[in-house]
């Protein structure tokens, strides 16, 4: 990535310019599909912006479709064969009833995934997602929202279907999905936080036993309990969100 590419002069526009400026370098053809992106840390120095700068701006190229992250590998430029046709943009989850009703069709499709991976899951696919469970236990840990990780176990369990159907719709949806931004605005100190991110937590273990176990039903049962328990909080949250 070019550095020079990139004008950093308005703070709260940070991320979306780097998001411009690496996509202006794929539709050049400086990065190509299969290019591996520069690390969080070379992003850094050569843009002089913060680790959160860089990750959200990562985020936002994997719901549009542009790279896919895999924990301990790096970032990759996807061809565009790979960039879904269906999409669902940030624009589309800015209230908190449509981020719920997201969630209703995520139980529905994830549901499935984590069975499917239960059956189909390669040596590969399960140390990808202990990777993705390490990542959230370091965020964890280090007092991170741990966004990033969450979205790449999920990915992951897409992966491992072995289906690209599932893998597509994932890219389409991007981190954006992971509905902690509103899950921020309910917890409102910090324990309170903590305490719901080891509950997310333990909920990817089981889903992840239940997967590295073969064991279908399980699986099947450990995302919907998963998803669902999102889906609660949030209602909880909104007394107009329909039962």
């Amino acid at each position: 990535m070019d550095a020079t590419t990139l004008s950093l002069k308005k703070p709260g526009g940070l991320a979306v310019q780097l998001v411009h400026a690496t996509t202006e370098q794929i539709r050049s053809g400086r990065l190509k599909a299969g290019d591996k992106l520069p690390t969080e840390a070379a992003i850094m120095k050569d843009f002089g912006v913060s680790r959160t700068v860089v990750r959200e701006a990562i985020s936002r190229l994997q719901a549009s479709g542009w790279v896919d992250t895999r924990h301990g590998i790096g970032t990759f430029v996807l061809p565009k064969s790979e960039h879904p046709s269906f999409r669902i943009s940030p624009e589309q989850m800015g209230t908190l009833r449509e981020v719920i009703a997201l969630l209703e069709f995520r139980i529905s499709v994830e549901t499935e995934a984590a069975a499917l991976a239960a059956v189909r899951r390669t040596p590969d696919d399960l140390s990808e997602l202990r990777l993705s469970l390490q990542a959230f236990n370091s965020a964890l840990e280090e007092g991170r929202d741990a966004v990033m990780a969450d979205h790449q176990f999920h990915q992951g369990i897409a992966r491992a279907t072995q289906n690209h159907h599932f893998v597509d719709l994932m890219h389409s949806m991007g981190a954006g999905v992971i509905p902690r931004a509103r899950i921020s605005g309910i917890l409102t100190t910090d324990p309170e936080r903590q305490n719901y991110l080891r509950r997310v937590n333990q909920e990817h273990e089981s889903i992840y036993n239940a997967i590295a176990d073969q064991d279908v039903e399980a699986a099947r049962a450990a995302m919907r309990t998963h998803l669902a328990n999102s889906r609660e909080r949030l209602r909880k949250s909104d007394p107009d969100s329909p039962g």
